[in-house]
């Protein structure tokens, strides 16, 4: 087996950069059953024992504490409140309060709803917190509005708010990019340069198609991430791109816009092929995930799993450009056994030079 001769922070930023680390970098999403799940079968006592184990490179998140006022009970900030729902295999938070419903206009909502503040976040921690980090990826601020607005107004009015009440939307929109603007640059001005990437998230897609028209995306959503990637590279920042889905057709807007980074690669959605997709535009972005988690990590063979982590690092990992991930956080119905063959997998194959 080769010799490591990168951090995970070097590692990470020679992908982000263009260039060529010393193997492929290892990332882990999951819920908290499918991590316990994995650390039983392991025999390891903690999370950091699991990373270490499978050599994963896993950034570490800071952010602020909340300091303003106490939300009413059962509520977030936001007047939502949340309940958490039983799966099959594990526990989900699910909206069920909406507190913009009722509303019809943005003039009602100016004079009967108080918006959260960024003052009511204390930055000042946020040092302490990457003390011991030095060798990791940062991960820190970020936007994923439309999420928000969809809990703030319930999903069916949300959407067809963008044909409605258009209005609403950049209203609405605009309040919640301006509090997250705020929230990053506070991250950023506590801890100047050690920031390596935010999340410039939104979920566009569907299994075969976009959730939103195009013109949608271009009105209501791009400008306003683009003006967040542009702190990000203002910080010197890398934008990560969460969308899942078939996204395909809004790709060469997002790139233009600043993404560095498409997550998760849902390759089996329709016009997600990962060969066309590193043909035509890996020379401008790095791609995460790719780790199929609809049918290969909770329901394939081992062998499936170990096919596909050779097929990503050939289809995407080719000079650099990849790091390797699941699609979207593992469930707990699929076998550890599958994660310990895609990690361990990865490691073995996934060294350059």
């Amino acid at each position: 087996m080769p010799r490591e001769t990168m951090t995970p922070r070097e590692r990470w930023l020679a992908v982000l950069e263009g260039g060529t680390p010393d193997r492929l970098p290892l990332d882990y999403w999951a819920t908290a059953e499918a991590t316990q799940k994995l650390i039983d079968y392991l025999g390891v006592p903690h999370v950091a024992a699991m990373l270490t184990r499978l050599h994963i490179d896993r950034p570490i998140s800071v952010g602020p504490i909340y300091v303003g006022p106490a939300p009413e009970a059962g509520a977030d900030i936001f007047g939502c409140r949340h309940r958490q729902v039983q799966y099959a295999t594990g526990v989900y938070s699910e909206c069920v309060y909406h507190p913009l419903a009722q509303y019809e206009t943005p003039a009602e909502i100016e004079r009967s709803y108080r918006w959260p503040k960024s003052e009511w976040w204390d930055f000042s921690g946020i040092p302490q917190q990457i003390e011991g980090h030095e060798e990791e990826p940062i991960t820190g601020g970020g936007s994923e509005p439309f999420l928000q607005y969809v809990n703030l107004r319930g999903m069916e009015r949300a959407y067809m708010d963008l044909i409605e009440k258009p209005d609403m939307v950049h209203y609405c929109l605009d309040k919640l990019f301006d509090l997250r603007y705020e929230y990053t640059l506070g991250i950023y001005e506590a801890i100047p340069g050690k920031v390596m990437i935010s999340y410039v998230a939104e979920d566009l897609g569907s299994q075969e198609g976009l959730l939103f028209s195009p013109g949608q995306i271009r009105e209501f959503l791009l400008p306003r991430m683009k003006r967040m990637m542009d702190l990000a590279h203002s910080a010197g920042v890398y934008v990560f791109h969460h969308s899942d889905g078939a996204i395909r057709r809004t790709l060469p807007d997002m790139i233009d816009a600043g993404i560095d980074v498409l997550n998760p690669v849902q390759w089996r959605c329709a016009g997600m092929e990962r060969e066309r997709l590193k043909a035509d535009f890996g020379t401008r972005i790095a791609f995460h995930g790719a780790m199929d988690n609809q049918y290969t990590l909770p329901f394939g063979s081992i062998d499936e799993v170990r096919q596909e982590v050779a097929d990503n690092i050939e289809l995407l990992g080719a000079g650099g450009g990849y790091i390797l991930a699941p699609c979207h956080n593992i469930q707990s119905v699929g076998p550890p056994e599958n994660i310990v063959a895609m990690y361990e997998t990865a490691y073995e194959r996934g060294w350059y030079g």
